[in-house]
Order: C-alpha cells, then sequence, then structure tokens
C-alpha cells in the first residue's frame, strides 16, 4: 500500500501540469481579456464624463479615446507583453510560493478573495455531504430489506421524481410556494437585516432558517444516486455466501444485515467518499443566483465572464489537487472498510 501510493503521489505532478496546463492555454486563447476589459471600464468612464460623446472611438483619437501607450502599459502591468507560455513558466513559479497573483477585477490577491467566498460554498458542502450520507444510506439499506414491498416502490417512485426536477425549476418552486405564498422562509441571503443584534442562538437559528430553501437544493439531487447504489449494493451483499451462512448459524436478522453485511455493502459508496474534499470548493451557479448567495459558484461565473484569468488559475489548481488528493483518499478508505483489498 505505502509503494502504492508513493506511486499515486507521483503521478499527480504530470496530471497537474496536465490540468493547469490546459486550462491555462484555454482561457488565454479564449476572445476576450482583462485589458479588454479594463479598457471598456476606462471608455465607459470617459462617456459617462463627457455624456457618451467620443467614448466609442478605440483609435486612440481625441480627450476620452484610449491610446497605444494607455494599452501598452496595461499589458505591461498585467504581464501581457510575454510569450503564453513564459507567463504560464511565471505563474508555475508564484504558485510554489503559494503566490496566486492578484484578482484583476477586485484589485486585492486572489487568496483573499476566495477566502472570502469560501465560507458559503464549504458551509452548504459540509451539510449536503453530511445530510445525503446521513439519510441515503439508511434508507437504501432499508429499500433493500423490504426489496419488492410498497416501501420501496413508492421511495424509489419519489426518488426518481426528485432526481428529474432541474435545479432551476426546484428552486423557483421552493421560493413561489414556501417564500412567497406561506412566507415560511425568507427569499435569499443567508442572514436577516438584524442579524447584528440577535442572540447567539438567535444567530443559529436565523441563519438555519435562510439555509433550509437551498440546501433543499442542493442536496436533493444527490439523495437518488446514493440511496439507489446502496440498495443496489446491499442487494448483491445480501445474496453471498457468508450471509446466507451467517442466517444458517441462527443469527438474527439485525446482526446478520448490520454487522456483516453492511460493511461489505460500503464498499462501493467509498468511492465518493474521498470527494468529501471538494466541499470547500462546493458551488452552484443557478442556487447562488436564485438565492443570493455570495460564493465559489458565482465567483467562477463572474471570473470568467470578466476573463479574470489569475482566479481562474487560483480555482483551477485548489480543485485539481483537492481532485487529486479525494482520489488517492478513496482508495485508502476502500482498504479500511476491507483490509482483503491491496492495492500494489
Amino acid at each position: 500500500m505505502f509503494v502504492y501510493l508513493i506511486r499515486r503521489l507521483l503521478l499527480m505532478i504530470p496530471t497537474f501540469f496536465g490540468i493547469t496546463v490546459v486550462t491555462f492555454v484555454l482561457i488565454n486563447l479564449a476572445p476576450g481579456s482583462p485589458i479588454e476589459q479594463k479598457l471598456q471600464a476606462i471608455r465607459f468612464g470617459a462617456g459617462a464624463a463627457g455624456g457618451g460623446g467620443g467614448a466609442s472611438s478605440v483609435s486612440g483619437r481625441g480627450d476620452t479615446a484610449v491610446n497605444e501607450e494607455v494599452i501598452e502599459a496595461l499589458k505591461k502591468q498585467y504581464g501581457f507583453d510575454k510569450p503564453i507560455h513564459v507567463r504560464y513558466l511565471i505563474w508555475l513559479k508564484n504558485i510554489s510560493r503559494l503566490d496566486f497573483g492578484e484578482s484583476f477585477t477586485y484589485q486585492e490577491p486572489v487568496i483573499n478573495v476566495i477566502k472570502s467566498k469560501l465560507p458559503v460554498s464549504l458551509t452548504f458542502g459540509l451539510f449536503t455531504l453530511l445530510l445525503t450520507y446521513i439519510v441515503c444510506i439508511p434508507l437504501g439499506v432499508r429499500k433493500a430489506i423490504t426489496a419488492g414491498t410498497g416501501f420501496d416502490k413508492i421511495s424509489t417512485i419519489f426518488l426518481n421524481l426528485t432526481y428529474a426536477i432541474p435545479p432551476l425549476i426546484l428552486g423557483i418552486l421552493l421560493i413561489v410556494v414556501f417564500a412567497g405564498r406561506f412566507n415560511l422562509f425568507p427569499l435569499g441571503g443567508l442572514q436577516s437585516d438584524d442579524y447584528e443584534s440577535l442572540t447567539t442562538w438567535g444567530r443559529f437559528i436565523d441563519r438555519a432558517h435562510h439555509m433550509v430553501l437551498p440546501l433543499i437544493c442542493y442536496t436533493i439531487g444527490g439523495f437518488t444516486e446514493l440511496s439507489i447504489l446502496m440498495r443496489n449494493s446491499m442487494l448483491d451483499v445480501v445474496k453471498s455466501d457468508f450471509v446466507r451462512t451467517a442466517r444458517a448459524k441462527g443469527l438474527s436478522e439485525k446482526v446478520v444485515i448490520y454487522k456483516h453485511a453492511l460493511r461489505n455493502a460500503l464498499i462501493p459508496i467509498a468511492t465518493g467518499l474521498g470527494g468529501f474534499l471538494g466541499v470547500f470548493l462546493a458551488g452552484s451557479l443557478v442556487i447562488e443566483q436564485m438565492f443570493n448567495l455570495d460564493g465559489m459558484g458565482l465567483l467562477g461565473y463572474q471570473s470568467v465572464m470578466a476573463r479574470d484569468y489569475n482566479v481562474i488559475m487560483g480555482i483551477t489548481f485548489i480543485s485539481a489537487m483537492l481532485m487529486m488528493v479525494g482520489r488517492i483518499l478513496s482508495d485508502v478508505i476502500y482498504v479500511l472498510i476491507d483490509p482483503r483489498i491491496d492495492f500494489k
């Protein structure tokens, strides 16, 4: 196992280079750039100051036009006067010092921008992960034990219906019904206007109240996949010889299911456990826009639209590292659940 882990860690190096090189090249070849965003801001400001006249000129003529000297100065300021491969090498050198650069949009270090958006995504990511596993594993076991009964059929229909509803439609439905018609939950945000004046317990209740609707949208899709996977895995294990042997010894059904069968049925579920690191950057553009949440999903979208290369590469770097480490953790969890598994 130790040799396998070393090999996987070494394989992370070319994988990291592959992900970052492709991302870096694609965002630099895409139409638009931070320079163009700056020029548009300058032209817009000049146009607003002058009543709009002359703001459309890019030729360098007139008092409000952007001349070539400004363009060259901006390129030099942001490092776009260098070839793309040189910029990538500079980025690698900075990353080795955990320096993600400065955001072109926010005019502050990228790491500070990510830190400011992280609490929202991390909160929903953790709660989504916990709720999904806490609910779906017992539900899948129950469905396997009662396979073919009314409970199994009705719960399967319900899970498939919820899985088929797009998050956008579900979010609109929840807002219209529960936040609009019945006024049971707030329309969006994470806290009320009087949040600062509340007690500690009052703040907890207020946050929980605001999180209910978006949390439903976050979790509802994963319920079906994990519940059905757990059910099918449990059914396969229950049919195994060692389970029949345990029953033949006179053990109670509860001991057979929860002591002998469950541990082996959890092996396929372990595939996704390593992905729990992804909760640090969990985010959904659709959900965050609907419920007015300022998280990683919205940050990623805005960074792409604004061509904020440093933020995009910062998110890519962190996501890639979390993904690769998560895959290795999944393998370790495999071995912990079933010591018979040996990676060589």
